[in-house]
């Protein structure tokens, strides 16, 4: 794709995915609604089909669907510029380049990859990793980003030299660190002389890169808010976490204030993240959409069989997150 939009340092939201509370059909509208909404916050790109986007719970049409839907809703906005990456994970290496070519054809512009897991002990090696990023990345029409998330594939956790090497293909444009190992990132980041945010407090300088070929600069993705302002000093590209949803304002205010040099001020804003992001990765999935129901006045529930919170849980998450959500409130679209 000679026009793909370049990912570019700031903050991204993996999307949730929005249904009809009596139906569990596709809510496009709201769907649509919610990209636009982040996109006028400030972020810079959005994943859709990721874990918070409940792919796991979606058809291959929907999937299509919430990515055409998620594309479509962000150039009628003028968000052009706001790249859309989906989560493109099967457990065959034939199955995933399929899913990378719907994807594509659905007006993605990046696919987010974990490794194969279903048979843990037989591919959760070096080798069998290495040949089925490789192997995907040869043959996937979009750019790979590895997603090192041990949590949603029975505990396979790549190392930095394991991350390095896959990332020599030169279809393979990023990492996002959802293991929140901020010293990998740190040596990932560096290795491949991984695009930063311009601050006073890190001079940009050029880096000897082990990539020798590339058709992007890579990009070191923070997996969780709870860890902003640490990727931003340890090297990294940018923000792609869930809470995004809910208080993308803050998160994109601890970006800038790092990119200003303001590190007092990002560290005191980072504090009250961390507290917000604690509250809602604790209420996963169910909390995050009754925290957007709270305060955004739309969000609904996840599909079963994830349970829905009672009214006392919504509320319950609704005040813990009220501090951060009152400077979120305070600040000003970017768009």
């Amino acid at each position: 794709m000679a026009s793909r939009t370049p990912l570019r340092p700031g903050v991204y939201a993996p999307t949730m995915t929005f249904f009809n509370p009596d139906t569990e059909d596709l809510d496009v509208p709201t769907i649509r609604r919610h990209a636009v909404r982040l996109a006028k916050a400030g972020l810079v790109g959005l994943v859709t089909m990721g874990s918070n986007g409940e792919a796991v719970h979606l058809t291959r049409e929907e999937r299509k669907t919430v990515i055409r839907e998620t594309r479509s809703a962000l150039v009628e906005a003028g968000f052009a510029n706001v790249p859309v990456i989906a989560g493109a994970s099967e457990n065959s290496i034939r199955g995933t380049i399929e899913l990378c070519k719907e994807c594509a054809e659905a007006g993605a512009e990046y696919v987010l990859i974990v490794p194969p897991s279903y048979y843990r002990y037989a591919v959760g090696n070096d080798e069998t990793l290495y040949e089925y990023f490789t192997a995907v990345a040869d043959g996937s029409p979009l750019p790979i980003i590895l997603y090192n998330y041990p949590g949603a594939v029975a505990g396979i956790d790549m190392d930095s030299d394991l991350i390095i090497r896959i990332s020599q293909h030169p279809n393979i444009v990023g990492t996002k660190f959802t293991c929140a190992n901020t010293g990998k990132l740190t040596r990932v980041a560096g290795a491949l002389n991984a695009i930063t945010p311009p601050s006073p407090l890190a001079p940009a300088t050029k880096k000897p890169s082990t990539k020798q070929v590339e058709n992007h600069p890579y990009v070191a993705f923070g997996g969780i808010a709870d860890f902003a302002l640490q990727t931003l000093v340890s090297g990294g590209s940018a923000i792609l976490a869930g809470g995004a949803n809910v208080i993308p304002r803050l998160c994109v205010q601890i970006f800038n204030l790092w990119s200003e040099g303001r590190l007092t001020e990002a560290m005191k804003a980072q504090q009250l993240l961390s507290k917000a992001d604690w509250v809602l990765t604790k209420a996963a999935i169910p909390g995050t959409k009754s925290a957007i129901q709270s305060y955004y006045g739309y969000g609904g529930y996840p599909r079963r069989p994830l349970a829905r919170l009672s009214e006392e849980q919504a509320q319950a998450v609704a005040e813990k997150i009220k501090d951060a959500m009152e400077v979120e409130r305070s600040l000003p679209d970017i768009a």
